[in-house]
């Protein structure tokens, strides 16, 4: 399943859902992973896709070991006027779908090809468009 969908090198990025499921040990999720670094993928969360994630029965030792194969991207101002440009554009409200924006301006960012992994494909859509490759978990 991951060989037609992942690319070579270019980056990986997790959204909430794809976060929770590696989490959780989703087996297409972990593979999914496993595959892109295998093919020299980056894999990246933005750091609000971490705050969205985490809640009490979180496991803090496995939080802090999957985070440590990732590399997690600060939100700062050039990241906020990004996400609030890609809200405008699609018009939607931040209210909403603001983390949406965070994770799609961090992924419009990345080395290319990049490949989000996400449970908001038509959200993602709104915001991206066709410069990212949309994949369902």
């Amino acid at each position: 399943m991951a060989r037609r969908k992942l690319s070579h090198d270019g980056t990986l990025v997790l959204d909430s859902e794809g976060l929770s499921k590696l989490l959780g040990d989703d087996e297409s999720v972990v593979a999914l992973v496993a595959e892109a670094r295998r093919r020299g993928m980056e894999a990246v969360v933005c750091a609000l896709t971490v705050i969205e994630a985490v809640h009490a029965r979180i496991d803090k030792a496995r939080l802090g070991w999957v985070l440590s194969g990732l590399r997690v991207l600060p939100v700062g101002e050039e990241e906020a006027k990004a996400a609030s440009a890609l809200l405008m554009g699609a018009g939607l409200h931040g209210h909403k779908y603001a983390i949406d924006a965070a994770v799609a301006a961090t992924a419009l960012k990345q080395r290319h090809p990049v490949v989000v992994l996400t449970s908001d494909v038509d959200d993602m859509t709104k915001l991206c468009g066709d410069r990212v490759r949309l994949v369902a978990v």
